[in-house]
């Protein structure tokens, strides 16, 4: 089916570091799939193996049943959106988007014709005369995304797009691509460091750290079922428990905190205001512990730093956890 993509066993060595350690993942065809993980975690190295501008070490890429592992990147079937956009500065905003299929031998007529479409498709058809130093850097994405679209390639790969936009715009950008991604069906793989911009944009999360896997699912299942302690920490809103030898993860704003009803005893360290909700850093014997909760139930029961309060759960909502992924793995140090 178009657009679906197997990764086998992939790795990735620079030297002695590994960067990528047998990454294994099937992506459904038409879906939005996101490398979530810091920085040298190798998702980036991962989304460059699959456009072919990385070596595969180990292992086998196939797109639609057929292997790419060794073919250039021009006969994939993939485009890549780079994360500087890379907009060449002496052409306008139509030439910047036809110029692949000018190389390709294109006749002027037709990749005309295409790149408007694809400028109408991201909002941009009004700028066609313009350079990319006359565009905004929310305009400069959308050229880019025109111009990885006019190959109509199977699946578009996208290295942190929104990293480079201010916040307003990089929610605003989110829903575009969200938009596009469900108009043209096509497979989107999208490496980012944000929590909240995997959580919003995709079908799938893949969570790496340390050049390996952590955790894959949708985004409900990553959040609420977190395996390590690792991905727990890593998306935040999970304290992280540690009983009897055995970790585990409950969500803050499942983290209650009275005055009267028995628990662990804690001490209010910090009261953090975030609008809609409210955090309570509590130091309960030395295990840090946070519990979120709704503006309006802290104002009608306020807490006040240096206040000894009870902290409880219900034993339902804790979710057991086991160890790293190949903790012992070495990092790429500054690969990604």
């Amino acid at each position: 089916m178009r657009g679906e993509l197997t990764l086998s066993d992939i790795s990735k060595r620079f030297g002695d570091a590994v960067a990528v350690s047998h990454f294994s993942e099937h992506f459904e065809a038409g879906q939005y799939i996101c490398l979530l993980g810091p920085s040298g975690c190798g998702k980036s190295t991962t989304l460059r193996m699959i456009a072919g501008h990385e070596s595969v070490s180990h292992g086998d890429i196939t797109l639609e049943g057929k292997s790419i592992t060794r073919l250039r990147p021009a006969q994939r079937g993939t485009a890549m959106m780079f994360q500087s956009y890379a907009l060449f500065p002496h052409l306008n905003v139509l030439e910047n988007v036809a110029f692949s299929l000018k190389m390709k031998g294109v006749d002027a007529t037709t990749r005309e014709r295409r790149a408007r479409e694809l400028l109408e498709l991201v909002h941009m058809d009004e700028f066609t005369s313009r350079l990319p130093d006359q565009l905004s850097g929310g305009q400069q994405q959308r050229v880019a995304l025109a111009r990885s679209l006019i190959t109509e390639p199977s699946v578009l790969l996208l290295d942190e797009p929104l990293s480079a936009l201010d916040p307003f715009l990089r929610i605003r950008m989110r829903a575009e691509l969200s938009r596009l991604q469900r108009e043209l069906g096509i497979t989107f793989i999208h490496v980012t460091h944000s929590q909240d911009e995997a959580m919003a944009l995709s079908d799938r999360i893949v969570l790496m750290n340390n050049a390996v896997i952590e955790q894959a699912g949708t985004p409900m299942e990553v959040f609420n079922k977190p395996k390590t302690e690792f991905v727990a920490r890593f998306m935040g809103g999970h304290n992280v428990i540690k009983a009897e030898g055995q970790a585990f993860a409950i969500r803050t704003d499942r983290t209650r905190v009275d005055r009267v009803k028995p628990g662990i005893q804690g001490l209010v360290s910090n009261v953090e205001f975030l609008g809609r909700s409210v955090d309570i850093s509590l130091d309960c014997s030395g295990t840090e512990l946070v519990a979120s909760m709704s503006d309006e139930m802290f104002y009608g029961n306020t807490l006040s730093e240096g206040e000894t309060v009870n902290v409880h759960w219900l034993p339902s909502d804790l979710q057991p956890l086991v160890p790293a992924a190949h903790e012992e793995t070495p990092s790429a140090g500054s690969k990604q």
